[in-house]
């Protein structure tokens, strides 16, 4: 089916939402940045009484520094590995089950990558990281092409590991979590609710969004999710004109505007 226009979203969808989940990068960041729209949006939802929950592939010690610094609920990162919420003075950390020997065979996969597919590299913000292994095939270095990272991501299923694409890296682990599974949980454990997939908004732009995009019937692509369906086993219901971090701004203020008409 095609993605429909952002502005499509019936007004009584937008009064019934009350949680935003988007992902981070190239959702709510432009060309490697939070553009000012996107932070003011981020305040203006968590104003108007919305939890903004960040729905990300970026490490725990990243998680931990938006979990205090930034106006949203919590924060899940490594892909559904863990999440974080600052309440109050108190900050609380949930966890998916960890595999014991999952460093090494990390450390396995990691060497063989980056020794069959030229190019690429560990991800910059590998260090902060507890779960995962985060190849970069674009932030740091020249983008790779399409064969390029289904090598990459090819070779961590050959080890019996997770592999998800993102916008600029591949992740990959061991263990049985993702995005949606971490996303109920936190909502379960740290607000005390059951998720309703009908009064939730989810925002994203890439293959590793699918669990969310397949979920939630009435997600969002920022427009540059154009450029990843054809790696996408489902898609957002609607799309935003424009991108990243400014098409997020764009979905916020049209949920706002239709919850105060």
């Amino acid at each position: 089916m095609p993605l429909l226009p952002v502005r499509q979203i019936p007004p009584e969808v937008c009064r019934q939402i009350e949680y935003v989940f988007t992902d981070i990068d190239d959702t709510l960041t432009l060309h490697g940045r939070i553009p000012a729209a996107a932070f003011s949006a981020l305040w203006l939802a968590h104003d108007a009484g919305l939890r903004v929950v960040p729905i990300t592939g970026r490490p725990a010690g990243w998680c931990d520094h938006l979990a205090r610094m930034w106006p949203v609920a919590a924060v899940v990162g490594e892909n559904g590995a863990l999440a974080f919420a600052m309440q109050g003075q108190r900050m609380r950390r949930l966890y998916a089950p960890r595999e014991p020997d999952a460093a090494e065979r990390l450390a396995r996969i990691r060497d063989e990558v980056l020794s069959a597919v030229p190019g690429c590299k560990v991800a910059a913000d590998q260090p902060y990281r507890e779960y995962d292994l985060a190849i970069d095939f674009c932030e740091e270095v020249p983008r790779l092409d399409d064969d390029s990272i289904d090598r990459i991501a090819a070779i961590f299923e050959r080890h019996g590991a997770t592999a998800k694409v993102s916008s600029i890296h591949v992740n990959g682990w061991f263990g049985a979590f993702d995005k949606l599974t971490m996303c109920k949980r936190c909502v379960a454990e740290l607000f005390g609710a059951t998720l309703d997939a009908r009064r939730a908004i989810f925002a994203g732009d890439s293959p590793n969004d699918v669990p969310m995009f397949r979920f939630f019937p009435h997600a969002v692509g920022v427009a540059n999710v154009r450029r990843w369906t054809h790696r996408m086993a489902a898609l957002p219901t609607y799309v935003t004109d424009a991108e990243g971090g400014e098409g997020f701004a764009e979905l916020v203020h049209l949920l706002l505007e239709r919850r105060n008409p």
